[in-house]
């Protein structure tokens, strides 16, 4: 697997970063454009908080943990600034998109624009160690915490006691955000905090007979017989099952990396498309047809999410069937995804592996899961494996 290591690096480095420096930055009004084409042309001009959020951090983090190169720097900075001018309402809830000189288009509904506010602004604080920043994540967290139950608030299009679903999406990334705002929340906090998550995560949305883990369960944690109750996403379980190895490393619990490399290799399984390759973006528990149309069309950032697990789960683990399932996912993904002519990766594929869209950036897609997706299989390959000389505790 190391051999892979440098592969990965060069790929961040001189391909993908290059292209969101040399084609993301809104030099007359702040932020980032994040709808950029093939050759990194801009073709919309809306700003996307969650993605504003997801690059200030991305550059953040490269330059702390990577290198101190001033251009990285400057790109997180510019970017934080837009988003503390403009990014929340009078009421510190992050808004979903505005316009490209910063007038909001759509309201605060979206509770993941905070959870990647919060990110941005602790990352940042850790290579400019300014208090305002520290304030921002501290006191987005608390926000987060506080409309964890009712994330959309009074932007809800549910009845309420009709049927009240709670979803897989913020315990999981409350997993990896507890871990990177440690230096802000502190680490009796943190402590606190990780049970209540991996409870969630673990346990109430895992299915243990099937070895799935759903996206929606209902309030008490049962199941629903219901479209959104059968729904499987595969590549959000796999990444989930990424996270709970960091916080495994953490807690310095082997069981808990066994358990966690386990899911993830079983929603691999049930994920793949034996026909043509790739992961199934969404799919049915009981076999019926998704309510998702593009429930079979393969994403960048499931299959780049999937390398990130296998590399952690055989580093960890030394599991020999993440070291198979790696090479396997990476042919796929490589050979897909990877723009051969032009920087940055293609996002969406047909079911059959062909680009759907040629697009590098867009509404949902930005600098975040390609570049995070190669540092963290570039680093994970080049460390030493971490449990795999004791055997796991049963």
């Amino acid at each position: 697997m190391k051999h892979h290591a440098a592969t990965y690096k060069q790929e961040l480095l001189d391909r993908v970063l290059p292209f969101w420096v040399n084609h993301s930055k809104d030099e007359q009004h702040g932020g980032f454009y994040t709808c950029l084409d093939r050759q990194g042309n801009v073709f919309d001009t809306d700003k996307f908080m969650w993605l504003q959020g997801r690059e200030v951090w991305m550059f953040s983090m490269l330059y702390d943990k990577v290198e101190a190169r001033p251009e990285w720097k400057e790109m997180a900075l510019h970017g934080a600034k837009f988003m503390e001018r403009h990014g929340r309402d009078q009421a510190g809830n992050w808004y979903f998109s505005l316009t490209r000189d910063g007038r909001p288009l759509i309201q605060p509904y979206n509770i993941f624009s905070d959870c990647f506010a919060a990110m941005a602004f602790g990352a940042l604080h850790k290579i400019e160690p300014d208090p305002a920043y520290h304030a921002i994540a501290k006191d987005t967290f608390e926000n987060i915490i506080r409309r964890r139950q009712q994330p959309k608030g009074m932007y809800t299009k549910n009845v309420p006691g009709a049927r009240n679903l709670k979803n897989f999406a913020l315990p999981m990334i409350l997993c990896n955000l507890s871990l990177e705002l440690e230096h802000i929340l502190g680490e009796e906090a943190v402590n606190r905090f990780i049970p209540e998550v991996l409870e969630e995560v673990m346990e109430v949305f895992y299915l243990k007979e099937e070895g799935l883990i759903l996206e929606n369960v209902l309030e008490d944690g049962s199941f629903s017989d219901s479209f959104e109750g059968r729904l499987l996403n595969p590549g959000h379980s796999i990444e989930a099952m990424w996270f709970i190895m960091d916080l495994a490393v953490r807690l310095d619990d082997k069981a808990l990396a066994e358990k966690a490399c386990a899911i993830g290799l079983r929603m691999l399984e049930y994920g793949w498309d034996a026909q043509y390759g790739g992961i199934f973006y969404f799919m049915d528990l009981k076999g019926h047809p998704p309510q998702q149309l593009e429930w079979d069309q393969k994403l960048w950032w499931v299959h780049l999410e999937t390398l990130v697990f296998l590399a952690k789960g055989w580093q960890l683990t030394g599991n020999a069937a993440c070291l198979e399932w790696f090479e396997k996912v990476h042919a796929y993904t490589w050979n897909h995804f990877r723009d051969a002519e032009y920087p940055e990766w293609f996002g969406y594929l047909s079911r059959q592996g062909k680009p759907l869209l040629q697009l590098k950036g867009g509404k949902w897609k930005g600098c975040f899961h390609v570049p995070r997706a190669l540092y963290q299989v570039w680093q994970t390959l080049e460390k030493a494996p971490a449990f795999r000389q004791q055997p796991v505790d049963k």
